[in-house]
């Protein structure tokens, strides 16, 4: 835990500005929006990290936050672009029961490459399954099962990532989260069962004879292995580099009409690489205070750090959340993240404590767009495809808090109810 004091409140304005902004202005200034919000989020951004540098003199922070900027664009933009090689044409149009059963293998496949990874792979045949009837019902449910729900079993991209490099066995999770995690999807898919039924009821489509299977850019799933390799085995800057030079070559090798097929455009992940150059800049405050008043919070119990850590990690970037409550957990025994030891011995005498951590980092992700970083890239190729998809208050309102929040309260009543 951090023992310098915790910055002002007064800091955690421009976080809570860019907030505001990202929520308000795309409603209510739409065409500004779409002109100027690069500026917003610079200013934002530099304006937090400028204080940090030369009112407070402290340097590690901003680092630390560029680098962690730097790494995730690289890893985004290349399982962005490599995905982007691959065209699946699937035999049929979607049916409810098509559907679910596309999403629950989306969210078992985003286990084993990374919800970025699964998320765009997956996400352009989706839509395509469901041309003509697409719905902001559809990019919610897929954000939430396959964005989202989808990284909770193995620690192969963030936020568990960091557990299993600070010591929590590889398999660890999906030996003590998989009844929580199956319980959250199949409440997820029951719901989205019944919403798309409706939406089919309702739809005006003309029924099409069902075409052939066929995928072009095949050797991009190899290239999307090996990248996903890189981001678990290889260390900061080396891992960077080589998944750039292969998304790189991907992309000169795939062939112009496969991207044509795909409708690639590179303005989705421009956006979100904006949006989040401003969360990154103006988090720093705002983990550097949550640090400082982790202990400040009563965490007595498994449903405690359920709910905490998970109402963080909506609104804030889950990879440093989770790292951060996993901190204060281990410091509860007075053991030390940075000692493997501890944190294995952790993980063996206090599975449930660690199992709400790491449930509640992955599952509240899909409480808002930028709870993780899949979500603003889903809801980016959605827009660009002219697809219905909610602002940043409706997905909150219309859905976050009636549907996930629900499914998530059932999880802790479960699981963790008494501990």
């Amino acid at each position: 835990m951090p023992t310098a004091p915790p910055p002002s409140p007064a800091l955690l304005l421009p976080f809570l500005l860019l907030l505001i902004g990202v929520a308000i202005f795309p409603l209510v200034l739409q065409q500004h929006w779409e002109k100027h919000y690069q500026k917003f989020c610079a200013f934002l951004a530099v304006f937090t990290s400028g204080y940090y540098l030369f009112a407070l003199r402290t340097v590690a922070p901003v680092q630390h936050a560029a680098g962690e900027y730097a790494s995730f664009v690289v890893v985004v933009g290349a399982f962005f672009v490599v995905a982007a090689g691959i065209h699946l044409h699937l035999p049929r149009a979607a049916s409810p029961l098509v559907n679910i059963t596309f999403l629950f293998g989306g969210s078992i496949l985003a286990n084993f490459i990374g919800t970025i990874g699964a998320s765009m792979l997956l996400f352009r045949p989706f839509l395509h399954m469901n041309r003509g009837r697409a719905t902001a019902i559809h990019v919610v449910f897929f954000i939430f099962i396959v964005g989202n729900l989808g990284g909770v079993l193995l620690p192969v991209g963030p936020p568990l990532f960091l557990g299993y490099v600070k010591g929590v066995p590889f398999l660890w999770a999906a030996l003590h989260c998989w009844p929580a995690w199956l319980t959250a999807t199949i409440a997820l898919l029951v719901i989205f069962f019944v919403a798309d039924t409706i939406v089919l009821s309702r739809s005006k489509i003309a029924k099409t004879s069902p075409a052939h299977f066929y995928c072009y850019g095949k050797w991009n799933f190899g290239a999307l292995l090996v990248l996903l390799l890189i981001l678990v085995f290889l260390p900061f800057g080396l891992r960077e580099v080589l998944m750039l030079a292969i998304a790189a070559v991907s992309y000169v090798l795939t062939p112009p009409r496969v991207f044509e097929a795909n409708e690639f455009s590179w303005r989705p992940l421009i956006e979100v690489a904006w949006i989040f150059f401003g969360i990154f800049g103006t988090m720093i405050p705002v983990i550097d205070y949550v640090e400082s008043r982790a202990l400040d919070f009563h965490l007595a119990s498994d449903a405690h750090f359920y709910w905490t850590t998970g109402l963080l990690s909506g609104v804030l970037d889950n990879a440093p959340t989770y790292l951060t409550f996993l901190t204060a957990a281990l410091s509860l025994d007075r053991l030390d993240i940075n000692h493997v030891a501890d944190v294995t011995r952790f993980a063996s005498e206090h599975g449930g404590r660690l199992a709400a951590i790491s449930l509640a980092a992955t599952l509240f992700g899909g409480l808002t767009y930028i709870g993780n970083s899949p979500n603003l890239l889903i809801r980016a190729i959605a827009e660009s495809r002219h697809v219905p998809t909610p602002g940043f208050l409706a997905y909150i309102v219309r859905y976050a808090l009636p549907i996930l929040i629900p499914v998530l309260a059932l999880v802790g009543l479960i699981f963790f109810h008494g501990r």
